[in-house]
């Protein structure tokens, strides 16, 4: 079905997005109720897959307006330590481990920090492993523009993490 092909995708997205595998969850939910009241828009000469991600972008943005997520705080990171340490080698020890999960909690911290769309695209390019046609098609935008915010997001995360690690 179609919440079966898609459903992991969508919750990547709002994961990677939020940085809450609770709030993830939800709005994977929402996500799915907004597709569901929205296919009688679907163009069936476009790529469904990209009208998807769309309207899942669209959600995710509009969440984030209406909460401002940047400034609430950020604890659920359990599920972003328990990747962390599922990716380290079987050979890995207990350090290698903690490094990993340190890295990607500010990491994290740094993303939720980017302004919603910069960090949007930085997420479906970096992350996700999108091509940059495929993210402008995604994000509704040109190619140049979705380059520049890339590009932009990745000089303030560097930046970010720099702070964190010189404090």
């Amino acid at each position: 079905m179609l919440v079966d092909s898609y459903s992991q995708k969508i919750l990547n997205m709002a994961f990677q997005f939020t940085g809450s595998r609770t709030e993830a969850e939800d709005l994977t939910q929402e996500i799915f109720l907004k597709v569901y009241s929205s296919l009688d828009k679907f163009d069936p000469d476009k790529n469904f897959t990209s009208w998807l991600l769309t309207l899942a972008k669209n959600h995710l943005i509009d969440e984030y307006r209406r909460t401002k997520w940047e400034k609430r705080n950020r604890d659920d990171f359990e599920d972003v330590l328990q990747r962390g340490q599922a990716r380290t080698g079987p050979g890995a020890g207990p350090e290698a481990h903690a490094l990993q999960a340190e890295n990607r909690r500010i990491l994290w911290l740094g993303l939720n920090r980017l302004p919603a769309e910069v960090r949007l695209a930085v997420i479906l390019k970096e992350l996700q492993g999108k091509k940059y046609e495929e993210v402008a098609e995604i994000l509704g935008l040109p190619l140049g523009t979705v380059k520049s915010r890339i590009n932009r997001g990745k000089l303030m995360l560097a930046k970010i993490l720099r702070e964190n690690k010189d404090a």
